[in-house]
């Protein structure tokens, strides 16, 4: 995963969407006590500095040191720079002991990993039975009908062809991935869906709309094959679509699916 982002690291970190409170709120209750998270893939932050808020330490870890360069310092986060994988050792070395973490998090990050491993890792750490494992992801942005118009012709024919196929779960909000823990329902809804949905804000102007689209692991894997998908004509056809309201900045909706579960009794 690092490699797509560490061209890109500081665009990352001031483009991509904060999570809401209400999220964190959520995940935090179904944890019995808030000792000891750990933020897996946690990039720049951001889910981090929400969990600090909350739980009285945090690990936070990433495969990417540009990555962590950007991250708000806080005194009860410990970053930490890890291998991709890591074995039941080197996780107790690098991350925290056996059964002493209330709170497993990735946020936007858990398609990238070998999940037998990570889940592997994760019942380690865990505490039992009631420990609780949270992984989310953000799907496409929602602005208006005119720009969402020109952006789903610009993901589907510019940046398509330059996704990893890990992206495709992402797509489908996460309801294709492998997830071996007891699942935990929203029951504030009479849904009941799995995964459970949220929706984050965020206002930008056209400037910050383009970083964020610069920002994606797509736009970089063209980039480095020396091609330009933000074309001067791809930037008027959006500049367009975003005068159209006259409104110079908009309220962009990213929605959010997360999968929660407590790891058990039955985990190593």
């Amino acid at each position: 995963m690092a490699k797509f982002f560490i061209n890109q690291a500081k665009q990352y970190a001031a483009a991509r969407p904060n999570y809401p409170i209400q999220l964190f709120e959520f995940i935090s209750s179904k944890t019995p006590c808030h000792d000891l998270a750990w933020d897996v893939g946690a990039g720049s932050g951001q889910a981090s500095r929400s969990l600090a808020g909350i739980y009285k330490n945090v690990i936070a870890t990433d495969t990417s040191s540009k990555q962590l360069e950007f991250a708000a310092k806080l005194p009860n986060v410990r970053y930490e720079l890890t291998p991709p994988v890591m074995s039941l050792s080197e996780i107790e070395q690098l991350v925290a002991p056996k059964s002493s973490v209330d709170l497993v998090t990735i946020a936007q990050a858990l398609h990238w990993f070998d999940l037998p491993t990570f889940y592997n890792n994760v019942k380690h750490v865990l505490k039992k039975p009631n420990g609780v494992i949270a992984a989310w992801c953000y799907t496409n942005p929602e602005v208006n009908a005119a720009v969402d118009n020109v952006f789903r012709r610009f993901y589907e024919e510019r940046l398509g062809p330059y996704w990893d196929k890990a992206r495709r779960l992402v797509e489908d909000g996460y309801k294709g991935i492998e997830f071996p823990f007891e699942k935990i329902m929203d029951e504030s809804t009479e849904s009941q869906t799995f995964p459970v949905r949220f929706v984050t804000e965020r206002e930008m102007g056209i400037e910050e709309f383009f970083t964020y689209l610069r920002s994606s692991s797509a736009y970089q894997t063209a980039k480095d094959k020396g091609v330009e998908l933000l074309t001067v004509e791809m930037e008027r056809e959006f500049v367009g679509s975003w005068k159209e309201d006259g409104e110079d900045k908009k309220v962009v909706r990213f929605p959010i699916y997360l999968l929660i579960g407590r790891v058990g009794g039955d985990s190593d």
